[in-house]
């Protein structure tokens, strides 16, 4: 079950950029459901996860699909290249686009979500992992945050909440 979190004071926007460079805000999904998901493509379980479970929610909710746009946002730009996210993330979904954004963005963006993450040394410098929130954020077609999405939701849930959002656009 989703949280409500209509009119928080967080989750206004971001300012990432998308993998052929091009800057992204919320604004640029305007009409469109969206669903935000902040995490790494290295990531061994949470992550790719939630990803297969947003693309069967994409199956399950038919034609309404294309009024939907989910959003990976990377917590590991150093390894997380935007080549990297144009091949990963689209894997699951080819609607699905990942978002990039140099530390500062991502420290910055991170903060605006209440998001946390850190780098977590591995047994040589490159094989690090990242500790990281793992909730999705829900925004309604108007661009307001409305939902908060524990991990661990079926597609059911995200199918059902999202079909409620878009009929009420």
């Amino acid at each position: 079950m989703a949280s409500d979190v209509t009119g928080s004071s967080f989750g206004h926007d971001f300012a990432l950029k998308d993998p052929s460079g091009k800057e992204r805000t919320l604004e640029d999904f305007r009409g469109k459901a969206v669903v935000v998901f902040f995490g790494y493509t290295q990531c061994p379980d949470v992550c790719p996860t939630t990803l297969a479970t947003l693309a069967t929610a994409m199956k399950e909710l038919g034609a309404d699909a294309d009024r939907v746009q989910v959003l990976f946002i990377t917590v590991d730009p150093e390894r997380d290249t935007p080549e990297l996210l144009a091949k990963y993330v689209p894997s699951f979904d080819p609607r699905f686009l990942g978002l990039w954004g140099d530390a500062d963005a991502t420290a910055r963006t991170a903060k605006e979500f209440k998001v946390i993450y850190q780098k977590v040394p591995g047994p040589t410098p490159g094989s690090y992992t990242m500790d990281h929130s793992a909730g999705s954020y829900v925004f309604d077609p108007k661009g307001r945050l409305r939902l908060f999405m524990s991990n661990g939701q079926g597609p059911d849930v995200f199918a059902h909440d999202l079909r409620e959002l878009l009929r009420g656009a």
